[in-house]
């Protein structure tokens, strides 16, 4: 397992804890491993689930109980994954999260399913390089997040999740559509300059929003005949919304100063103060925000901040907080990976065994 750094060190390098290890021995002869607990490596259980995803299995969980309890347990875990001590943490709400992640976690004993990741295409005209991303999440720690680009849209999709918002879901979303003019250094300070800028740019997306569903309506209803296929604009299908996604990155980028000066409005709230006082340019975005439970979700106006080829934030608008973002550059150090099909292979062996 690959853990994020502590909490707010979002440029330090991903953590490493083996969970569960293989061994081939001869052929059609193999031992699985749980290295979950404190207690040296004992008796585990592999399977394949279906195409891209395996299970694992503890046979033995007593070894991952500790004499002194669930107590010892909890107080070990939080130094492991939040690299401090119940007494450091005065936040009450961040306690309770922390205690609803542990109890969350702590329940499944190294039994867990496991599924492959596909990381994104990347395309010579995407604004960075898309991957994975290290981000700050407030009271919820570092979170893991996967940048990918589609035309005029950008997403953030949670690899992790957080009683809040889970895994899977869609954390932001930026519109490179439209770029966002930030007001000089001193009035950049102001919230409420900001505010205003992001608003009028929100309102202006949802009129375009609703001039786009006005014609699409229109274009429906006037659809002649299928003998008589409605005629394409000049250039082709696809070429309008071609000629519209150049023209805004043309705009952006030519307008775009090479950096500007950044900083975060006074009352935002940023769990890492070391984040980047030049950017190359923001757009408009929104961000995904919920209750516990992932109740009433709603997506809130927030601005995307790319300070450089690995590092972005996003200021929540309506939370007033700041996410920063930093791309994960992990090396597989600790052992030579092996290739997908020779992994693939692996566990169809172990498979037939347990069969």
């Amino acid at each position: 397992m690959y853990l994020p750094p502590h909490d707010p060190h979002v440029d330090d390098p991903m953590r490493f804890k083996p969970l569960f290890r293989i061994h081939l021995m001869e052929r059609k002869c193999a031992t699985v491993e749980c290295m979950y607990g404190h207690k040296g490596p004992h008796n585990g259980h592999i399977q394949i689930v279906k195409k891209d995803e395996f299970s694992t299995k503890c046979n033995q969980t007593d070894h991952h109980r500790m004499s002194g309890g669930r107590q010892e347990e909890f107080r070990t875990w939080l130094r492991e994954e939040w690299g401090r001590t119940l007494e450091d943490i005065f936040h009450e709400h961040m306690q309770e999260l922390i205690l609803m992640k542990f109890i969350y976690t702590s329940q499944y004993d190294n039994c867990l399913t496991y599924r492959r990741i596909y990381l994104p295409p990347s395309s010579p005209d995407d604004l960075i390089k898309p991957g994975l991303f290290k981000g700050t999440y407030g009271s919820h720690g570092l979170e893991i997040v996967m940048l990918s680009f589609h035309g005029k849209k950008a997403k953030g999709t949670k690899i992790t999740g957080d009683p809040n918002i889970p895994a899977g879901q869609q954390t932001v979303e930026i519109d490179l559509a439209h770029p966002l003019q930030l007001p000089d250094i001193e009035n950049l300070h102001d919230f409420s300059e900001l505010s205003r800028i992001v608003l009028e740019v929100q309102e202006q997306v949802r009129r375009e929003e609703q001039e786009r569903e006005h014609w699409q309506e229109e274009e429906d209803r006037s659809q002649p005949a299928a003998s008589q296929p409605a005629a394409k604009p000049l250039g082709g299908e696809g070429a309008e919304g071609e000629e519209t996604a150049a023209g805004a990155e043309g705009t952006s980028q030519d307008k775009a100063p090479a950096s500007q000066p950044f900083v975060l409005p006074m009352g935002v709230i940023s769990r890492n103060e070391d984040y980047p006082r030049t950017c190359r340019i923001c757009f408009y975005g929104t961000g995904l925000i919920a209750g516990h439970g992932f109740t009433s979700p709603e997506r809130t106006p927030g601005v995307f901040v790319l300070f450089d080829d690995d590092r972005f934030g996003f200021i929540w608008l309506e939370l007033k907080s700041f996410s920063l973002y930093s791309r994960i550059k992990v090396s597989f150090q600790n052992a030579e990976a092996p290739s997908r099909e020779a992994f693939d292979e692996m566990l169809k062996n172990i498979q037939s065994l347990a069969t």
